[in-house]
């Protein structure tokens, strides 16, 4: 049964190779997967939105969601599993970007994205449409980018979506009613 969802996993990484890679994503990938790279965008974000006293608990419940999604997926869950990347199990050597050194499961890039768009879908419909978007092109450039397989950016979205939805239970329970506080 593994043995089916991996080589499954493997085609459809082969597939995205064979009908979607062109010079012009060979380029644009690699910049949005940076985008996801070490929560850096979302990060960003939550800095910028807790300078705006109207967006500050969006910002807070963000920090609040890539800390879980680093506890979670890569303290937790990728030394635990330990699933090598898809390049070193069909020895792929066309990686448009730096090799990854840790484990594959699952994606960090698209866990975080998925976090973060889920507690802004949660406060703002329009932006949180937008930061879905970009979830998704985060969690797409991994597979293009032959550095995830489709199980972790799958597993990773549904984790960081999970973990989107309990950071926001946590802001309310410690941060959301406390009195006289300017959140």
């Amino acid at each position: 049964m593994f043995q089916l969802f991996e080589s499954t996993d493997v085609y459809i990484l082969f597939f995205i190779q064979n009908h979607f890679k062109n010079s012009f994503l060979d380029k644009v990938m690699p910049l949005i997967t940076k985008l996801g790279s070490l929560g850096i965008f979302w990060i960003t974000l939550a800095c910028f939105l807790i300078l705006i006293k109207k967006y500050r608990r969006i910002g807070i419940t963000i920090f609040i969601s890539i800390f879980l999604c680093a506890l979670i997926g890569n303290i937790i869950l990728k030394p635990l599993i330990k699933r090598i990347r898809p390049f070193d199990l069909v020895y792929f050597t066309q990686l448009l970007i730096s090799a990854p050194k840790d484990f594959s499961f699952p994606s960090g890039h698209t866990m975080a994205s998925f976090a973060s768009a889920t507690i802004i879908i949660s406060q703002n419909k329009k932006w949180g449409i937008y930061a879905f978007i970009l979830a998704f092109l985060i969690g797409f450039s991994r597979l293009y980018l032959f550095v995830h397989f489709p199980s972790d950016v799958i597993i990773g979205a549904i984790i960081g979506s999970i973990l989107g939805i309990f950071s926001i239970k946590l802001y309310n329970i410690f941060i959301g009613q406390v009195k006289n506080v300017p959140y």
